[in-house]
């Protein structure tokens, strides 16, 4: 929907900001004190870009049907509610950190 009404300049945003989410996902990884923090971050990191990337495919006919929601955009209450906390944990771990 965001392709049909944006274009190309709205996918190469929306596709902007997942690349966004990973790399400051990295940066806190490699920023983080703890080895707990460190893995909690980079999990988070992939789960998320990996969700987006898994969804993009199948929008695109790359791969078959698999029923994930594409982070932050997919209508649904559960995984608005379950990415929202995601983020909440990697601010937590971002806040802990040394730098």
């Amino acid at each position: 929907m965001i392709a049909e009404e944006g274009g190309l300049g709205g996918s190469l945003a929306i596709l902007a900001l997942y690349l966004l989410i990973a790399w400051r996902g990295i940066r806190i990884y490699f920023s983080s004190d703890s080895h707990f923090g460190r893995y909690l971050a980079l999990g988070i990191a992939v789960l998320i870009t990996f969700q987006a990337l898994v969804n993009i495919s199948v929008v695109l006919a790359l791969a078959p049907t698999k029923g994930i929601p594409l982070p932050l955009v997919s209508y649904g209450g559960s995984s608005l509610i379950s990415t929202l906390i995601c983020f909440g944990m990697l601010l937590s771990v971002s806040k802990h950190s040394t730098n």
